[in-house]
């Protein structure tokens, strides 16, 4: 299925413990049907000791935000989300925002 979230996007959380927030897509995981965004889902992993780090320690890694869970942002000013569609403008296929009357997205 094509995706309709692409790297670089805005997107808008609307579900979840980071409901409400925005952010841009760092990539997107079609296997996994997610994308990373910044700044959403930091986690902590411990790090076990080794010979390299004696100590061990913390590491913060990106974990994936399910895309049934993003919106696309299409205007950043008002933070307005839309569902997108797909229509074609001289023989190629395009994203268009269904809430603005099928408007392109750049």
């Amino acid at each position: 299925m094509t995706q309709r979230i692409h790297k670089d996007d805005t997107v808008k959380i609307i579900a979840g413990a980071n409901k409400g927030t925005t952010g841009k897509v760092l990539a997107v995981l079609p296997q996994q049907n997610a994308a990373l965004v910044e700044g959403i889902g930091v986690k902590t992993r411990h790090i076990k000791p080794s010979q390299l780090n004696p100590r061990g320690g913390k590491k913060d890694i990106q974990v994936p935000v399910d895309l049934s869970k993003l919106a696309l942002v299409v205007d950043e000013k008002s933070a307005q989300t839309s569902r997108v569609g797909y229509s074609t403008k001289d023989g190629a296929k395009v994203r268009v925002a269904r809430q603005l009357n099928n408007k392109e997205i750049k």
